[in-house]
């Protein structure tokens, strides 16, 4: 069970109800943020840059009788392709209602009065599950093999970024060129084994030692290339989902995000819609 959650509340309209639910709740275990986006539309609040960066661990819904239509049809432009874990704080909607939303991809709702215990305890059921069934994944295919082995660079070439490319060296560079054998192999790197792993840094940590690099210059760079190349591939399994990308990762989705600004990765790209069959 993780120490803090933060959950942000979805309530365009509802700036007042927001308001006085906005802080720590239950020691700091629970805090909730509001979206800036009070006085726009559901569409609006679901599209908060925030919630695509992974700012939050989930967010939570006002859904009334007045705005289901709305938020229905903001749900379901999405198409299962969620910012994150959300839940409802349904107020007088009937048992149907709150089945169409959680048909739509919404993981759970709770009903007035607002109970933060109530809350926390589904927020970490909804976490919790393996896979959510909030978020849908449509990430694209990797391939298994190096150069040579017939399986290409294991990007599908309908979806998703398009995947790294060797670099040509650039005069005062602090960091060595990327060959084609090393992108191959990043850019499959969660197929991995330990194996080939293991492998492959003692093969690079040899030609860095043969180099005029200090040690600790070495690692950097070594260091640097393996995370860039586990971000993006963990975000190219996931379309960009930053929540289940950091799961996969077993990293917390705030130091996950930390190492994507680190080395600037956009999640964006990577939460592009498969490119449909010509028929």
């Amino acid at each position: 069970m993780r120490e803090r959650l933060d959950c942000a509340i979805l309530a365009p309209g509802r700036e007042d109800w927001a308001g006085a639910l906005r802080g720590p709740h239950l020691g700091g275990r629970l805090v909730l943020h509001t979206s800036p986006h009070v006085h726009g539309t559901a569409r609006d609040a679901l599209a908060d840059p925030a919630m695509a960066r992974g700012r939050y661990d989930a967010g939570l819904l006002y859904v009334d009788e007045s705005s289901i239509r709305d938020w229905r049809t903001a749900l379901a432009a999405l198409a299962g392709r969620l910012p994150a874990v959300l839940l409802v704080y349904a107020v007088a909607l009937r048992a149907q209602a709150v089945g169409d939303l959680m048909a739509l991809g919404v993981a759970d709702f709770v009903r007035p009065p607002f109970c933060p215990e109530e809350l926390r305890a589904r927020l970490d059921h909804a976490l919790n599950r393996l896979p959510p069934a909030c978020i849908a994944e449509h990430g694209p295919a990797y391939g298994a093999g190096l150069p040579g082995s017939g399986s290409g660079s294991g990007f599908g070439s309908g979806s998703g970024p398009a995947p790294l490319r060797a670099r040509a060296p650039v005069a005062g560079a602090p960091e060595p060129p990327i060959t084609e054998s090393e992108i191959a192999f990043c850019n499959t790197i969660l197929d991995r084994s330990g194996n080939e792993l293991e492998a492959y840094a003692v093969a690079v940590a040899m030609q860095r030692a043969t180099s005029r690099e200090s040690f600790r210059a070495a690692k950097c760079q070594v260091v640097a290339r393996f995370e860039r190349a586990y971000i993006r591939a963990a975000l190219g399994r996931h379309a960009g989902n930053i929540t289940l990308a950091a799961r996969m990762a077993q990293k917390h989705r705030r130091a996950f995000w930390a190492l994507m600004r680190k080395h600037d990765i956009d999640p964006a790209p990577y939460r592009r819609a498969p490119a449909s069959d010509a028929d």
